[in-house]
């Protein structure tokens, strides 16, 4: 059902705590529509838009969507929540998030960032670029970037960048989010099986890009990762024009040369075979590289000159929860990263074996996402992991909600790591494991912690443990 949320004054958001949500309920109180939504419990978040005009319910009830003149929902709410059955009852339009997304990016003209690994990261490095080149851009992220301290904002300019999301859109649309979007520009990342909840297989993955594609109309450009046979064949039959990046040496934007320094990444980017631009930034790895160059390319073709772009990425400071440096305890380094597949957490272990060389690696990791609480992924998982020094396995977060016989074994984990002849061990819980490493830990070593998730509060448990241990108050 196509909503034109120009004809309604008061907008409903259930879940409204949620990052995505809560980035939709902020944009609509800056427009001036009356806000209301509803979460299971209070939180900073929620906090925050009462304290900008919301009106914040706590817990479910169907009496929260009285006076809504539409209700918007995300992919985690069934039609069974009471909000939803009043809003039914009462004939108010109840609409996914990505269609009022999609609302919004028509008020602009969009540009999507989509792909299965880096689409966060690169979305804010493409705002950043764009801001600072004095574009005054729109957007909305799946994270909290750094550089603006928000995951949104909405401006007077004219570009409206999204986080272009494959994940469902509603218990009754379970077609991709950014199939609402119409996109003009598209940049793709990575194609790669990923949310087996959603996708049967990476065909039903690759068709889903594909339309995706087929989205961008001729005037547009799609900048494509071309080291990726996947999105070589997702954007093989694109109507409008298409630009590669990568590291081959067909690449129309090509990464070159790069040198990982302690305290950031320098390389040069060749355009159809020239050198267009040296750049650096503060971040690791070389998929951080190739995110940039993505972003890079295209910044170049709405007109933002290289230096500007440079000078953008030399600021840049990433977003929340991507190789972000949660303590350092005694000569110990904690990091988290929002890991969801393994191909990212591979690409996360690299990139600080490259940044901290010779130091002793730590893996814990939580199965928490959809895709990592699964069978299917064993032998990924397996190989990923295997680049760390010692591994942790913690148990399947809320097991309850995959079949057993998909569920993911995390023992089959460790005992597969050991038979490669890796140090690695399963555990039950965050108490478990900080019980058990934190007396282990040495100066020098890095702790990756691995979740999509509050992982039983180990971000704050560990450090304590570590500083307790040594006699110090936290």
């Amino acid at each position: 059902m196509m909503v034109t949320f120009r004809n309604f004054q008061r907008i409903h958001l259930v879940g409204i705590g949620g990052i995505g949500m809560s980035g939709i309920a902020e944009v609509l109180l800056t427009l001036g529509y009356s806000v209301s939504g509803s979460d299971t419990k209070p939180s900073p978040t929620t906090e925050r838009l009462q304290n900008l005009g919301a009106t914040i319910y706590e817990g479910h009830k169907a009496s929260n969507a009285e006076g809504a003149h539409v209700v918007v929902i995300s992919s985690a709410i069934k039609s069974e929540n009471p909000e939803i059955v009043e809003a039914h009852k009462r004939k108010i339009p109840v609409i996914p998030r990505a269609e009022m997304l999609a609302e919004l990016m028509r008020l602009k003209y969009g540009i999507a960032v989509a792909g299965a690994h880096g689409k966060t990261t690169t979305t804010s490095m493409l705002s950043w670029i764009f801001h600072s080149a004095g574009l005054d851009p729109s957007f909305l992220i799946g994270g909290i970037a750094e550089n603006f301290a928000s995951s949104f904002a909405v401006t007077r300019g004219k570009y409206f960048i999204i986080e272009g999301d494959e994940y469902d859109t509603a218990f009754f649309d379970k077609g991709p989010k950014f199939l609402h979007y119409m996109p003009a520009s598209l940049l793709l990342t990575h194609v790669e099986f990923d949310h087996a909840d959603i996708y049967k297989d990476l065909e039903a993955v690759k068709t889903a890009f594909k339309r995706l594609v087929n989205l961008v109309p001729r005037r547009g450009v799609i900048v494509a990762y071309d080291g990726s046979e996947n999105v070589r064949e997702c954007v093989s039959e694109a109507f409008c024009r298409v630009e590669s990046y990568g590291l081959s040496k067909a690449a129309h934007w090509r990464a070159v040369e790069p040198k990982f320094e302690p305290e950031k990444t320098r390389w040069r980017v060749l355009r159809n075979g020239k050198h267009w631009a040296g750049f650096e930034f503060p971040l690791a790895g070389a998929y951080n590289v190739l995110n940039a160059t993505g972003a890079a390319a295209i910044a170049a073709n709405y007109g933002v000159a290289p230096e500007a772009i440079g000078e953008a990425l030399r600021t840049f400071k990433s977003v929340k929860r991507r190789l972000e440096v949660k303590a350092e305890v005694n000569g110990i380094t904690i990091i988290d990263d929002f890991a969801h597949h393994p191909t990212a957490i591979a690409a996360t272990l690299e990139a600080v074996r490259t940044r901290y060389p010779g130091r002793r690696l730590w893996a814990i990791f939580e199965p928490r996402s959809n895709t990592l609480r699964r069978k299917v992924f064993e032998g990924d998982l397996i190989a990923s992991l295997s680049s760390a020094d010692q591994i942790v396995v913690a148990s399947v977060f809320r097991p309850e909600a995959v079949p057993e016989p998909e569920r993911l074994e995390p023992s089959a984990i460790a005992e597969g790591l050991r038979a490669k002849g890796k140090n690695a061990r399963q555990l039950k819980d965050a108490d478990a494991i900080v019980a058990e490493i934190a007396p282990e830990l040495k100066p020098g070593d890095m702790v990756v912690i691995l979740s999509n998730g509050g992982f039983g509060g180990i971000y704050e448990k560990l450090p304590r443990q570590i500083h307790a241990a040594a006699g110090v108050s936290a």
